[in-house]
């Protein structure tokens, strides 16, 4: 009992790859051994590594078993003791790794690595459940990478990676491999209740970000949350592609609503993909040359052309030449952007 309670006491010490090598060594050992010794027991190799299987993990079936005397010496003294005992410290190994793996993910400790993914650092867990589920609704069937001071992932959903850190910091933000991601979108902290310490926290994230950008040379797409639209500048000198403005933007819609009536029925429409008419972006076909020939098509097909990027005044260049390259977007359901992107 001494001596193997020394034995099992290694074994439980050493790493999982370690703990696979050995058992794949003693499952060897021991069916090489069985099949050189009773070769007319388990006359294949086969034969052997079913009964050595069967045996650690305490099935038995019985259709395979030593005859020999050695035979089951050997059987009794290093699988019954040494192998059964290390294949259960080494099951339980296996557990205790998927455990770990489990609990570092849940508390943001782990690397990503995948591609093509979106990136949200900060918000509430209200915000950040909105912005996943108007992100899934649209179709997109990759991951999203949510940076946050928080110990655990704020929100519980499907193909969510968290990363638990300061994204002012490189480090945090190369675990969320964010010279890969689709975008990065920094929203401001709702916590606090100035404005200034908002949009300067805010600030320094994005500044960090464009830090990346150019040590790397990648074109990293980033949209901020700003509180104040006197702090636009600053964001514009760290290079910012987007902006929304949070408190602007609600009481602008408040505005619009109180004078035309209904009007945040439509902006919501354009502003989920939940239902209805959606928002959609779209590449000029090579045979539009001017805005007005994209606009007709577009309109046949049961769709309507609003604006190239952000210029909403196409309609007064509709005799213009689309420049190469243009970003049109255009009003429509699903199915007649599915006709018209296919």
């Amino acid at each position: 009992m001494w001596i193997l309670h020394k034995i099992f006491s290694k074994i439980s010490k050493i790493s999982l790859l370690q703990a696979a090598i050995l058992t794949v060594a003693l499952i060897l050992i021991s069916s090489i051994t069985m099949r050189l010794v009773e070769p007319e027991t388990f006359p294949r190799f086969l034969d052997a590594v079913w009964w050595t299987m069967t045996t650690l993990v305490t099935v038995g079936y019985g259709d395979y078993f030593p005859e020999s005397d050695f035979g089951r010496l050997f059987t009794m003294i290093l699988l019954y003791t040494v192998g059964i005992g290390g294949m259960g410290i080494i099951i339980g190994k296996v557990f205790e790794s998927f455990s770990t793996y489990r609990k570092m993910k849940e508390e943001g400790r782990l690397t990503y690595s995948g591609k093509e993914h979106y990136i949200l650092i900060g918000s509430s867990k209200e915000k950040l459940e909105n912005v996943v589920d108007e992100i899934k609704v649209s179709g997109y069937k990759g991951d999203v990478v949510i940076i946050d001071h928080a110990e655990r992932c704020p929100i519980d959903h499907n193909n969510i990676h968290f990363i638990s850190g300061n994204p002012a910091e490189e480090e945090v933000l190369m675990k969320a491999n964010i010279l890969e991601a689709k975008s990065v979108a920094i929203f401001s902290d709702d916590q606090q209740n100035f404005a200034e310490y908002a949009d300067g926290k805010t600030l320094l994230t994005a500044s960090r970000v464009e830090h990346i950008s150019k040590k790397y040379e990648k074109n990293i797409y980033t949209i901020v949350e700003v509180k104040k639209d006197k702090h636009i500048a600053l964001f514009e000198h760290a290079n910012v592609d987007e902006f929304i403005l949070s408190n602007d933007s609600v009481s602008r819609l408040m505005a619009q609503a109180a004078l035309h009536h209904g009007s945040s029925k439509l902006f919501k429409q354009i502003l989920s993909n939940t239902d209805g008419e959606n928002l959609y972006e779209i590449q000029a076909k090579p045979h539009w040359n001017t805005y007005r020939e994209a606009a007709i098509e577009l309109f046949d097909m049961g769709a309507i052309l609003i604006s190239e990027g952000s210029s909403l005044d196409i309609a007064r260049r509709n005799h213009e030449q689309i420049p190469k390259g243009a970003k049109l977007f255009i009003i429509c359901d699903e199915s007649t952007y599915s006709r018209i992107v296919g």
